[in-house]
């Protein structure tokens, strides 16, 4: 056998790893198209509040996905201390509203009236209840956690809140 018989290709067939490349690129391009062009499913859970029991602290208000919320007590009044200067919301991720979004969606056991916002010096629009900016737990690893519950830490004590808007007291 000659070379030029060896290298000769049936006509319409590709090699098969210009095949696999190809298909891997389509593949990844149409992940990333529908992953830009759509919002997740639960987009709105984490500016969604609900009611629930949470052991340790009791009835306290959850996002959509059921993760804590917890207020900071230098806060009172809507006083911004928790930012990521201080790199407090790397601990406390605040409840940032999305781009277009300017109110928190009041689910099971939430009174809608105390449902609010505040907007930071950045420009960011966080989601208040009664008058506290609202923030989840780095130390949760899941839902109905409160792992944050009586710590102290930049400038205050974080606490769940209540759907009556005050701090949760720790069930003993």
């Amino acid at each position: 056998m000659t070379n030029a018989h060896r290298t000769r290709r049936l006509p319409g067939r590709r090699p098969l790893v210009l095949t696999i490349s190809a298909t891997a690129l389509a593949l990844t391009l149409t992940a990333c198209s529908s992953t830009a062009s759509s919002p997740p499913t639960d987009s709105k859970a984490s500016f969604t509040l609900d009611a629930a029991s949470v052991p340790g602290v009791g009835k306290v208000l959850v996002n959509g996905a059921g993760r804590t919320f917890y207020i900071l007590s230098s806060e009172a009044g809507g006083h911004l201390t928790c930012t990521d200067a201080n790199g407090c919301t790397a601990v406390w991720p605040a409840t940032v509203l999305p781009s277009g979004t300017t109110a928190g969606i009041a689910g099971s056991g939430i009174q809608a009236v105390m449902l609010g916002t505040i907007r930071h010096s950045e420009g960011k629009l966080y989601l208040t209840y009664g008058g506290w900016p609202l923030y989840t737990y780095t130390g949760d690893s899941g839902p109905h956690q409160s792992n944050g519950q009586g710590v102290s830490s930049f400038g205050g004590t974080w606490t769940a809140i209540t759907a009556a808007g005050g701090p949760a007291v720790s069930a003993q």
